[in-house]
């Protein structure tokens, strides 16, 4: 029987803890380290309808992208959403893991996810900041190029497509696209970025109003795509990798997991 410490270092492999951002929590955040798993549930977020969901499937452990506690605790009790799950995950016995900004650097992680899936070649690193073992690259964010160039309104179609959105909130700078930077989840500061490296388009989430304003008048399309679309693809990535790592266990996905978002 595998125990939740074998499958939190197998993670780490993939998404070495050393290439987090500083201010992030990742890892065990919940539950025992010398657990018995057989059977592991793979969400985007640590939700309390997803913590249902892996007690209902009888899993051991939930691996996430998001942590399950983002700022330090001051308090662990049944008055607020973290709390709650906190107190069903450990009251069933199931344990929480997650790579964070550690996936979203790793190459393979959530960003070059992310850049496959919008159909870019050519792939860099948006903001490096170092090369693991095996001499790659590895930071947030990517950059790339399409095979030809694209009109933004069926680049933005797909962008849908592709991230099954439900809807996307842009900014056309006037290029058609062809060398795009993507960062999943909230990577707005690297607008600057992505101009410097002469990029037409950026896709990302979480934009404000003025960073739309300011990218229409450098000359750069800007698409929100949302935070859940541009980050979830990387679920099916972390349970292929778990079923190849872990054969003799039951790897499962969220069913019931879905953008809180919602348009109207």
């Amino acid at each position: 029987m595998r125990t939740v410490k074998e499958i939190e270092h197998a993670l780490f492999e993939l998404a070495p803890a050393h290439m987090k951002e500083e201010w992030d929590n990742v890892g065990l955040l919940c539950g025992h380290e010398d657990a018995a798993v057989s059977r592991v549930l793979v969400a985007l977020d640590p939700f309390l309808p997803v913590a249902r969901e892996a007690v209902e499937k009888g899993t051991q452990l939930l691996v996430t992208h998001h942590p399950l506690i983002f700022f330090p605790a001051k308090t662990v009790n049944d008055r607020e959403p973290v709390g709650q799950t906190i107190l069903y995950l450990i009251e069933h016995g199931v344990a929480a893991v997650n790579m964070h900004t550690n996936l979203d650097s790793a190459p393979g992680g959530v960003n070059d996810v992310l850049a496959a899936a919008l159909g870019l070649t050519d792939i860099g690193v948006l903001a490096p900041a170092g090369e693991d073992e095996q001499g790659r690259p590895y930071g947030l964010g990517r950059y790339g190029v399409l095979k030809t160039d694209c009109a933004l309104p069926d680049f933005l179609e797909r962008v849908k497509t592709a991230l099954h959105c439900d809807g996307i909130r842009y900014a056309d700078g006037g290029k058609p696209v062809r060398k795009v930077a993507v960062g999943g989840g909230a990577c707005g500061e690297f607008i600057k970025t992505a101009l410097a490296l002469g990029c037409d388009t950026f896709v990302t989430a979480d934009l404000k109003y003025n960073q739309f304003a300011d990218a229409r008048d450098l000359g750069l399309n800007l698409i929100d795509a949302g935070h859940y679309p541009t980050e979830n693809l990387v679920c099916e990535t972390m349970a292929r990798y778990l079923e190849t790592q872990f054969p003799d266990m039951e790897i499962l996905r969220s069913t019931v997991h879905e953008d809180v978002v919602k348009f109207g």
